[in-house]
């Protein structure tokens, strides 16, 4: 059986709540003792704004933060994931326990930031080569234990997703080829895998490798490190027959070139691994109920 994840509200609220859990038992531990300072009845209100403009990402992060304090607090979006705000525009509300909501306060800011970062990178990414047919693809190089998250955040910001991990898709490389005893050698042993594989994806450095992976009956070619003259010609020579995707230091400058070429897709590494957190900020707006 395929093994493709399908981000949907259930699973993404469920991952939400396992990264959650995590952060919080790393921050919060035995409990906040600076927020211990204030009354238990203390409620507040908050509101969150961006300090600058960003496609958002994140709020199931930021909801199984708060609500994992204070089942009962109340949270209102104004920008929702995928959507862009402006900088000093309010992304959401939120009120309960004044104590929950500063314990929670970190948390569910850092994972905003961050997923926010890559859905705003992401989304940089795809408007540079909107009229290509290129999709702009992630990879694997993503935060330890936050893989399934910020491939989310790539989603959000109209990209798509490569494979999960090394268990759903084949991903032959040069030194699998070597070891496997040349190209047509181990597409045919990929070929006895194909049912428990989303795809099988070869990498080429040549466009001989080209010749030979597509003479082999190769469906998915990956294009590594080539130029764009070279890579002109291997669209050429690929005529349609297999999805072309170019991978290896592609960043914005000069991306748009890469697209015109007529590849697939292009998978870029940065949008994950090279990201600048989104600046946001909470304020409290009012408090109820605190001891006098």
């Amino acid at each position: 059986m395929k093994k493709t994840f399908v981000f949907n509200a259930a699973n993404v609220a469920e991952l939400a709540r396992a990264d959650v859990a995590r952060a919080l038992a790393e921050d919060v531990g035995a409990g906040d003792l600076t927020a211990a300072l204030i009354a238990p009845t203390t409620t507040a209100r908050a509101r969150v704004l961006a300090r600058e403009s960003a496609v958002i990402c994140g709020s199931a992060w930021v909801e199984a933060a708060v609500l994992a304090l204070d089942p009962q607090a109340r949270i209102v979006w104004h920008v929702k994931d995928g959507q862009r705000c402006e900088a000093n525009q309010i992304v959401f509300e939120v009120s309960g326990q004044a104590r929950a909501l500063l314990s929670a306060e970190r948390t569910a800011l850092n994972f905003l930031q961050t997923l926010s970062a890559v859905a705003t990178k992401t989304a940089t990414y795809v408007t540079e080569v909107q009229g290509t047919k290129a999709q702009i693809v992630d990879t694997r190089k993503t935060l330890p234990g936050l893989r399934l998250a910020q491939k989310y955040a790539v989603l959000s910001g109209g990209g798509t997703n490569h494979r999960v991990g090394l268990y759903d898709a084949i991903l032959i490389k040069e030194n699998h080829i070597a070891a496997a005893g040349g190209i047509p050698q181990v597409l045919a042993q990929a070929a006895g895998l194909a049912a428990e594989a989303d795809f099988i994806e070869i990498e080429v450095e040549t466009l001989a490798q080209l010749a030979e992976a597509l003479d082999a009956g190769a469906r998915m070619v990956l294009l590594d490190n080539m130029d764009i003259a070279t890579l002109n010609e291997a669209v050429r020579i690929n005529a349609g027959r297999a999805i072309l995707e170019i991978s290896g230091g592609v960043t914005l400058d000069g991306l748009r070139g890469l697209a015109e070429t007529g590849v697939d897709r292009i998978s870029i590494g940065t949008l994950t691994k090279d990201v600048q957190a989104i600046d946001f900020s909470m304020r409290f707006e009012a408090q109820q109920g605190a001891s006098q």
